[in-house]
């Protein structure tokens, strides 16, 4: 648990601080760090629910600062406080007490998958929980403004040459007011004035501003390079009633169930090499434009660590080596066939189930930092 726990931490971090200018470097690393803990607390408290020893429950990696003894556990701080891992007693055949009839390897099959589960439903629940206090709020919401926010704009292109920025709230593009106006019809007036300036009034951290933004010929037509997004910034909130945690629970579901169909749908075309180059990002793709196109707020936060948690979850379930779901995978693999594999064969599938995600992990690191310098 604990190299693959830092492992997608990195990755995670270096993705996030890369693609949110917004939100800097330590947010990231202290949200998906304290998710990452939680996950690895998921396998704590299956073990502990089991009546397996847990030698060590560390928050963070490395030498251990200070800590305290909890029966038989070592519940540390870490110096590198990244996420957690949990070691238990029994778990490494190679090691002195690979016998204890109470450590990992003695148990049966249901209760090793339970561990291996551990980490994923305490994402999924974190999830949930997290995504029904945001619907909850949402529900309480009696009066709104809206607006329509950018939420992309191209590195390169005619809007940001323009002067254009994430988070600009469109008030006109020439004779077209905001939010009055649909999508479509912005978008066939600019492809209508390809090489032609075309007024923009904006409203910048509270500010009006006024600038043109001349389309440049693309196809016969004009484009500008952004992607605007209608948001509802709520003006008023009513006190909170039992129902909405009620609504808040449905919103959960839904939300998840979405989302969880995104992440899936992203990984279908990336293993069928369908994915576009644009997509690598993946599934902090699928919040990324949410991050960038609304303001910051505590429900907007709870929201991103709840659509992380659920990735983190969906990804570990996936049936790879060196992930949960991998070593679920060949723990059901040596139940059917009635045999343990050997140590060293094993060793080796895990060792390279790692590298292989590792690399994946590099590439997807190295394309985000190519895409910026685009």
């Amino acid at each position: 648990m604990k190299r693959l726990s830092f492992a997608f931490s990195i990755a995670l971090v270096t993705i996030v601080s890369l693609n949110w200018p917004s939100v800097g470097f330590w947010g990231p690393v202290l949200m998906l760090g304290g998710l990452v803990f939680l996950h690895e607390g998921g396998h704590f408290l299956a073990a502990k629910y089991m009546g397996m020893p847990v030698e060590v429950f560390s928050l963070g990696f490395g030498s251990r600062l200070f800590g305290f003894k909890w029966r038989e556990t070592d519940v540390r701080l870490s110096i590198l406080p990244l996420g957690g891992y949990v070691k238990l007693a029994g778990f490494n055949p190679e090691e002195p007490g690979a016998d204890d009839p109470y450590g990992f390897l003695q148990q049966p099959y249901g209760k090793r998958m339970l561990f291996y589960s551990g980490g994923i439903l305490a994402n999924l629940v974190t999830t949930l929980i997290l995504f029904t206090f945001v619907g909850a709020d949402q529900s309480r919401v009696t009066k709104v403004q809206e607006s329509w926010t950018v939420i992309e704009v191209v590195p390169g292109s005619a809007a940001e040459q323009g002067g254009l920025k994430v988070g600009d709230e469109l008030r006109s593009i020439g004779d077209l007011s905001f939010p009055a106006t649909e999508w479509e019809t912005a978008v066939a007036y600019i492809q209508a004035h390809p090489g032609q300036p075309v007024p923009f009034r904006i409203t910048r951290e509270g500010a009006p501003l006024e600038f043109p933004l001349t389309p440049r010929l693309d196809g016969g037509k004009g484009r500008l390079g952004f992607m605007p997004a209608p948001l509802s910034t709520p003006l008023e909130r009513r006190a909170y009633r039992p129902n909405d945690f009620l609504m808040g629970g449905r919103y959960a579901v839904t939300t998840s169930w979405r989302m969880s169909g995104q992440v899936l749908g992203f990984l279908k075309r990336l293993i069928s090499f369908q994915a576009k180059s644009s997509e690598v990002s993946g599934p902090i793709g699928i919040i990324r434009q949410g991050s960038r196109a609304a303001k910051t707020g505590w429900d907007v936060f709870l929201f991103m660590c709840g659509a992380i948690s659920l990735q983190l979850g969906l990804i570990n379930a996936l049936p790879i080596p060196a992930l949960d779901g991998g070593h679920m995978a060949l723990l059901t693999f040596e139940k059917l066939r009635r045999r343990d594999l050997t140590i060293e064969l094993k060793e080796k599938i895990l060792t390279g189930g790692f590298l292989l995600l590792a690399s994946l992990m590099v590439l997807v690191i190295v394309m985000d930092l190519l895409k910026l310098r685009k």
